[in-house]
């Protein structure tokens, strides 16, 4: 089974994953971009049980998206990494930011989500699936 290890940009936050991931995905929502600072946020999906803290407690921010969910975003108290997030959505299921991730070259996106709201700059992988709005249950 595969172990990954991440954290935040100071090393307050650790954490580990273990098991493979149920998806990952590009997201160009506008609450995507601007939690992460960048053109989209590549999202890695794993089982919240296969996710855990070793280090540290993540603050919390609660917001409504645009799907209509409520998405908690945690991120570090000290420096503003965020590291992880949970949609009401998608119950059992927590993502993981691939930037945090110490090593991330086993990521591979399935399909990228508001398409429609890519910043124009933005080139969408030929090797994804697209969506305008959010993933079809």
């Amino acid at each position: 089974m595969a172990t990954h290890t991440g954290g935040c940009l100071c090393g307050a936050i650790r954490y580990e994953v273990t098991g493979e991931p149920v998806r990952a995905a590009h997201c160009h929502c506008d609450d995507c971009r601007r939690a992460t600072g960048a053109s989209f946020a590549t999202n890695v999906f794993f089982k919240e049980e296969d996710i855990k803290i070793i280090r540290g407690t993540p603050k919390q921010f609660h917001h409504k998206a645009d799907s209509g969910n409520t998405m908690t975003k945690e991120f570090c108290g000290d420096c503003g990494s965020q590291l992880f997030g949970i949609g009401s959505g998608s119950t059992g299921v927590r993502h993981v930011k691939a930037g945090t991730l110490d090593d991330a070259s086993f990521v591979k996106p399935q399909i990228e989500v508001y398409t429609s709201k890519k910043l124009p700059f933005t080139r969408l992988s030929d090797d994804t699936e697209h969506f305008e709005a959010s993933r079809p249950r």
